[in-house]
């Protein structure tokens, strides 16, 4: 089929890619997914022909229409032949998910590179911009088959293992064994179909000529503002002139006008003050105690993280709503039940557990904070999915348990300390965090903290922190008499854009109410 293929052909196709990099995306029957696939058939060839019942195209634009999907590269070349690599991550078509093809077939415009496949970063969440590589399984030279694993990539989440499709040599890693911060798209390796060509790939480079023309514009900048303040200069007397000639000729001394004018009008050189300012400075310097510290690198996590709840802080409005509630049934209840756990072989329950089903079904009587901002509108979801915040040494994850009210204590039980061991050895996948709708967030239980106020975990409207339990000394049914009751802080922070204040407050009181009467939860 490759003889078919003229220049011009490839050439447009190097034009509708606009870059080294293509990406295919897949629109269901909807009319303006049948008008690109019409015009992108028309316009190159077969290239928008329809596979199965969906069509592919070429989208360099948002991924809002964007399905998960796997595509052959048969399917996918059309009439043009350059063969595509798929790459996939274990257990989920995530590259597909966000509408880009990582590898894209190149057609060398010198005579010592073959055709060859270009892999770049895959995009394994919705969030991810940038990832780092963990390990290479496989060494330059080695021959890779369908469904075996490439490298390790760390993703904004987790260590994810990304898989090849096709077979190929793998002639260039181009980003090694502990890379980071590899842009999404960016080439990390090039493979080959045949084995001869993995040494013509020796000295291969990514091509960075883009960076080139950015950096020039920065030196030619600093030349303008350089000759203004020698205009401004020789504006005064010639004593000031000689002043900031003298002080150029050191270190470069930095005033503004009102600060030369009032050197000029007291006849104070302006060097004697950046020296005296100088030697306060070492002063301060030597008189700070020497202080030990180590410079700890941040994980692709915890800088997601970072970024995510400044974001939040800075562009939800929140508000916070604590009840306290009485949970001496709830004791008892887990107390019950946790035995015929022991007999069935099932994991024990959990105040937690308790927590989240609370918190699932009020979400069900409450569906309007079940929900999210989506600034034209409020999306109210059908399922009620809650993440479960869990803090490891690589740093925090919210693994996700799906359909929560639907599910039983032992079940949610199990899944949660299943998810929970696998955020520790940092082995979630794509799907054990994407698509919650709440959050819960448990600082009591583990670490004795009475009462805090979570951050909004975007796009969701709100999170639920949980305080420990404590007793408290309460008024008993007759005059003089007293009793002990363990009551536990609940505060429900929300995105006020979409949960007002009585709307919290509703769900607060339904939440509590499945707490103080718990077997209301078995029904």
């Amino acid at each position: 089929m490759v003889a078919h293929v003229s220049l011009v052909q490839l050439r447009r196709v190097h034009g509708v890619l606009d870059c080294e990099r293509g990406s295919i995306a897949r629109h269901f029957s909807v009319a303006a997914a049948k008008e690109d696939a019409v015009s992108s058939s028309s316009v190159h060839g077969e290239y928008g022909k329809k596979v199965g019942r969906s069509s592919i195209f070429l989208d360099r634009q948002s991924e809002k229409d964007l399905h998960a999907f796997k595509v052959s590269s048969r399917e996918a070349r059309g009439s043009y032949s350059s063969k595509r690599m798929p790459i996939a991550a274990t257990g989920v078509n995530s590259l597909f998910s966000c509408g880009q093809v990582v590898s894209a077939r190149h057609f060398s415009s010198g005579a010592d590179l073959p055709p060859h496949e270009a892999i770049g970063m895959p995009s394994l969440s919705p969030t991810m911009t940038e990832g780092n590589i963990a390990k290479w399984v496989k060494k330059e030279g080695d021959k890779v088959s369908p469904g075996e694993v490439l490298c390790e990539v760390e993703t904004d989440k987790a260590t994810v293992e990304m898989e090849c499709m096709e077979e190929g040599y793998l002639a260039k890693i181009v980003c090694g064994d502990g890379a980071k911060e590899i842009k999404v798209g960016e080439i990390i390796a090039i493979t080959v179909e045949e084995e001869g060509d993995i040494e013509k790939f020796k000295d291969y480079k990514a091509s960075s000529s883009a960076a080139a023309p950015a950096e020039s514009k920065p030196q030619s900048e600093p030349v303008e503002p350089k000759e203004e303040k020698k205009e401004v200069s020789k504006a005064p007397e010639p004593t000031a002139t000689k002043t900031e000639e003298s002080s150029q000729s050191g270190d470069r001394l930095f005033s503004s006008p009102v600060a030369r004018k009032l050197a000029e009008d007291n006849n104070v050189p302006l060097s004697s003050l950046k020296a005296s300012a100088a030697k306060g400075s070492k002063k301060e310097a030597a008189a700070a105690p020497g202080l030990g510290y180590v410079d700890l690198p941040n994980t692709q996590i915890r800088k997601v993280t970072a970024n995510r709840l400044l974001q939040s802080k800075q562009t939800i409005p929140h508000y916070y709503l604590t009840v306290d509630s009485r949970v001496d049934k709830l004791i008892k209840l887990r107390s019950e039940l946790n035995p015929m756990q022991d007999a069935s072989g099932g994991k024990k329950i959990s105040i937690n557990d308790l927590v989240i089903k609370a918190a699932a079904l009020a979400l069900r009587k409450v569906p309007a904070c079940n929900s999210s901002w989506m600034n034209d509108f409020i999306r109210q979801y059908h399922n009620v999915n809650i993440n479960v915040a869990v803090q490891t040494e690589h740093g925090l994850f919210v693994p996700v348990v799906r359909d929560a009210d639907k599910k039983g204590l032992a079940a949610i039980a199990d899944e949660v300390k299943q998810l929970a061991s696998r955020a520790k050895d940092n082995s979630l996948k794509p799907e054990d965090y994407e698509g919650g709708t709440f959050t819960v967030s448990n600082l009591g239980g583990p670490f004795g903290i009475k009462q805090f106020c979570a951050i909004v975990n975007p796009p969701q409207s709100a999170i639920l922190a949980i305080g420990s339990a404590e007793k408290r000394v309460i008024p008993g049914a007759a005059e003089g008499q007293y009793e002990i009751g363990s009551f536990m802080s609940a505060t429900l922070s929300c995105d006020h854009r979409v949960i007002d204040g009585a709307m919290g407050a509703e769900w607060l009181k339904a939440f509590k109410g499945y707490l103080e009467d718990p077997t209301t939860m078995l029904l």
